[in-house]
């Protein structure tokens, strides 16, 4: 219950005064702040929350009574959310958002933000490492205050040993670093992690690497591609859960692999239903919604994030109190594939793809005609040896695809592409893609 440990010393109290009562009074208080906090600050929360009455909330479910803040916000009016100078920001990120046009999103955080997020990866990569033990980060780190720079001082404050890589591109290189500068954990993308155990496995390696635990993060970790890189390494892999928006902040397994164990003393978490915004019965499904509790350069307050999960209802072997999330499988936003295949995730093509051998990537479209639909799947694999008959087989073991597939109403059209020793490092999110012939 480490975890738990870190929240109750946040919230100035005694590991046995953690409850989710004293949780939910603390964070209450900091909503509270918040509000108080971008009213007089922020011309944007000024005018969005009129309406919303000048009384603090007097309970969590209050927060419902708040409108809600969205993607077009943050494109929109971002600089206008900020409630300090901005001399007083020292980091300014902007994310290109895949199939949306306009002006991209900018957040905008202070140097005791990106503290905040620091102390959250100390605490993570505190069950993954111990001091002296070497950690390689896979993951841009070229930049002051980016998602790597903050890792590194992370590690370096576990008196362990970092090491900046950056993204991986050529495998033989990357492969070789881990034996000359042998490492215990690993810290990347998962499609990039994959790629590196799939070419150590293909190249016929007799030599043996020390890995201990492996920490994915960025997109959404397949089971097939957990159990992939276990297979390979023999190691334990983990998976983070978190995003921009949020500070890079969101959850992270604990030992039991069974959610991600949620952030809960800078974010409060909502799951709201994907299309009223309201409400859903705790363990249902719906699209998850944060409000960042201790940020103070730019502040957000029920952020819609797209993705969409559901709180884990039941106890965590590991006795945690923390709100668990189950793993992110699917998103919301962007135009979704045609009826029957509305239920249709990235996450379903993963997990049956992936186990391929010598496949490390794919893109996917979805082409919509009046007759007939067609699966483009762009395959990038370490060899020719991917047959046709093996990917139309693994498809057909997708339920959401299997009754399709069979009556012919939908075509698959594939095209392999040989990546050698060479990956291209992906630069959003991995996403299927929704088109009309």
């Amino acid at each position: 219950m480490a975890y738990d440990a870190w929240i109750a010393k946040r919230l100035g109290i005694k590991d046995d005064e953690l409850t989710r009562e004293s949780l939910g009074r603390y964070q209450l208080a900091k909503i509270n702040e918040i509000i108080a906090l971008t009213r007089e600050h922020s011309p944007f929360y000024k005018r969005h929350l009129q309406g919303c009455g000048s009384s603090p909330l007097a309970d969590l479910a209050d927060v419902a009574r708040l409108p809600f803040l969205t993607p077009h916000d943050l494109r929109n009016s971002g600089l206008k959310m900020l409630c300090v100078s901005q001399g007083e920001i020292s980091r300014v990120v902007t994310l290109e958002t895949s199939g949306t046009t306009g002006p991209p999103k900018q957040l905008y955080f202070t140097g005791q933000d990106q503290e905040l997020t620091v102390d959250f990866f100390v605490q993570s990569m505190s069950r993954l490492i111990q001091a002296d033990e070497r950690v390689s980060i896979l993951l841009p780190a070229d930049r002051p205050g980016g998602v790597g720079d903050l890792l590194y001082r992370a590690v370096s404050r576990l008196r362990a040993l970092p090491v900046k890589h950056g993204l991986v591109t050529k495998l033989p290189v990357m492969l070789e670093n881990l034996f000359t500068r042998p490492v215990r954990c690993l810290v990347g993308v998962p499609v990039q992690i994959l790629a590196l155990a799939k070419y150590y496995e293909a190249s016929g390696e007799k030599r043996k690497l020390r890995l201990k635990n492996i920490l994915l993060c960025t997109d959404y970790v397949s089971p097939s591609i957990v159990k992939e890189i276990e297979r390979i390494w023999d190691c334990r892999v983990f998976d983070y859960y978190g995003m921009t928006e949020a500070g890079l902040g969101g959850g992270m397994e604990c030992s039991a692999r069974s959610g991600y164990h949620l952030h809960e003393a800078d974010l409060y978490f909502e799951i709201v239903d994907p299309v009223s915004g309201g409400p859903v019965l705790e363990g249902r499904e719906g699209e998850v919604v944060i409000s960042t509790l201790t940020r103070r350069g730019m502040p957000l307050l029920r952020y819609r994030t797209g993705d969409l999960s559901r709180f884990v209802p039941e106890p965590c072997p590991c006795g945690a109190i923390l709100r668990r999330l189950e793993k992110i499988r699917k998103r919301k936003n962007g135009p979704a594939p045609p009826a029957p295949y509305a239920s249709l995730a990235m996450a379903d093509l993963d997990d049956v793809l992936f186990p391929l051998f010598g496949l490390v990537d794919f893109s996917v479209n979805m082409v919509c005609g009046k007759k007939k639909n067609t699966l483009e799947l762009t395959l990038y694999s370490l060899h020719s040896g991917i047959k046709e008959q093996d990917i139309r087989t693994a498809l057909s073991s997708a339920p959401s695809l299997l009754p399709a597939l069979a009556s012919g109403a939908l075509d698959v059209a594939m095209a392999n592409k040989i990546v050698g020793d060479t990956i291209f490092p992906a630069s959003a999110k991995r996403q299927i893609r929704v088109f009309s012939s």
